[in-house]
């Protein structure tokens, strides 16, 4: 017999926003620098402030995530400028 209710899993949403610590562990790189970077508005993807917190939006994230490969270079050609 088959259930068609829906699984817990199934029903959670994944987060629009994680940690500024969780994205920077994400890109291989410490608190400190995570931190430092977010500080100087240098952090790869975009970086929000709510409050005294940092936050980074997932989607801009997986979209660097996607366009990178481990060794730092991008895995497709970036969009021509024109």
């Amino acid at each position: 017999m088959t259930s068609t209710t829906p699984t817990h899993r199934a029903t959670q949403q994944e987060p629009e926003v994680i940690s500024l610590l969780t994205a920077g562990r994400l890109l291989g790189m410490g608190r400190t620098k995570a931190y430092r970077l977010a500080r100087a508005g240098e952090f790869p993807c975009r970086v929000l402030r709510i409050g005294g917190r940092y936050a980074v939006p997932v989607r801009g994230l997986r979209a660097l995530l996607d366009h990178t490969c481990a060794d730092g270079t991008r895995s497709r050609p970036a969009p021509e400028e024109g």
